[in-house]
């Protein structure tokens, strides 16, 4: 997707029309507050690729500090210019850059949401397609779209810039931009979404969809690079987008608002990967954690949660339910797939704090004694 331009204006006030029949209204709300306006040549073929091309843009503008990137609050906003043309005449634009080979385009104004624009997108093109396929000639002009209804319709008849009638304000100097500024601004630039993703899965060894999920946005990123910091990567993956992203989706909270830190969480990673605990106990460590804001080490400690690695206890555990299954064992002597079920029973009978290792090395040698 070509950016064809960037510049910054002022918000002006804006004209209502539709809150009265016989008046007009401006609201000048957010006169005065700076904008950034960013074009893109037309090479966006459907809403799907609107959508993406939006939210990869919103992803940049917000890891650059540039804006929150809140649609709902008017922090961005998009118009969309839409065209339908016959098939094989946009292949022909694309090898030409020539503009005749696209249809006529309506801009709709506007919309605040990723659901609102693919909807538009949507019906504008059916509505063009319809006058086209019924002799007719789509006009240029700009629309709005109205989400209850699921249709565009027609706000005013789209301007050329002639109709704007521009002219240089004195009191503005061009301005000259030299392109040691750019470079400097450049190498100063923080890292990109697409590079900080490159880098979780190269350094951490993570698959590009956890990547993806925990670059998605730069708080989310931040938190995994300071879970993961000096432990294994995958681990600290799992932990913060199954367990911590999950119980927080359960509340409604954003990673900023996590009852859990960084270390925290760190901490129960810790505790697993030194056989302190399970990974079974370390949910229920967690949830202590989240709900309390307690030391996931001193939560283990005080509760008497600590894994039972003495194989003399595992093994005595292991003979009871032997002894009282024998059944079970015959079964699972001839099927060596159900010798699970004991090392359920084991985990059941010790309450989860069994090294779940121990007790299928000690499982095995039993049933094959």
């Amino acid at each position: 997707m070509r950016v064809e331009r960037i510049h910054l204006e002022q918000d002006a006030g804006k004209s209502i029309h539709d809150m009265d029949p016989n008046m007009s209204f401006v609201d000048l709300n957010r006169t005065g507050v700076a904008l950034m306006e960013i074009v893109s040549k037309p090479d966006i073929r459907g809403p799907e690729e609107a959508a993406a091309y939006l939210t990869k843009l919103r992803q940049i503008l917000r890891y650059l500090g540039t804006c929150n990137g809140d649609m709902q609050s008017g922090a961005m906003r998009a118009d969309v210019n839409v065209s339908i043309c016959l098939p094989g005449q946009y292949e022909k634009y694309q090898a030409t850059q020539d503009f005749s080979h696209l249809g006529t385009r309506c801009e709709i104004k506007n919309m605040n949401s990723m659901r609102f624009i693919q909807q538009a997108i949507e019906v504008e093109a059916k509505r063009q397609i319809a006058i086209v396929e019924g002799g007719g000639e789509v006009v240029q002009e700009t629309r709005l779209f109205d989400p209850d209804k699921m249709e565009t319709r027609s706000m005013r008849s789209k301007e050329e810039a002639h109709d704007y009638r521009y002219f240089p304000d004195p009191d503005l100097l061009p301005l000259v931009i030299e392109q040691a500024w750019v470079d400097n601004i450049n190498a100063t630039l923080p890292e990109l979404p697409d590079a900080k993703k490159a880098r979780f899965i190269n350094d951490f060894g993570l698959s590009d969809y956890d990547a993806s999920v925990l670059t998605a946005d730069l708080d989310s990123s931040s938190y995994f690079e300071e879970t993961a910091k000096g432990r294994d990567g995958k681990m600290a993956a799992n932990w913060v987008i199954n367990e911590l992203f999950g119980r927080l989706k359960k509340d409604e909270k954003a990673i900023t608002d996590s009852p859990v830190t960084p270390a925290q969480l760190g901490g129960v990673i810790d505790l697993i990967a030194s056989d302190a605990i399970s990974g079974k106990i370390a949910k229920d460590v967690f949830e202590i954690a989240y709900t309390t804001g307690r030391d996931p080490a001193e939560i283990v400690e005080t509760e008497g949660l600590k894994q039972v690695t003495d194989t003399g206890a595992i093994e005595a555990a292991v003979d009871a339910i032997i002894a009282a299954n024998p059944d079970q064992v015959a079964k699972a002597r001839e099927n060596p797939k159900l010798a699970g079920w004991f090392v359920g029973q084991t985990m059941k009978a010790t309450g989860g704090k069994a090294n779940p290792k121990a007790v299928n090395e000690i499982v095995a040698k039993k049933l094959n004694g």
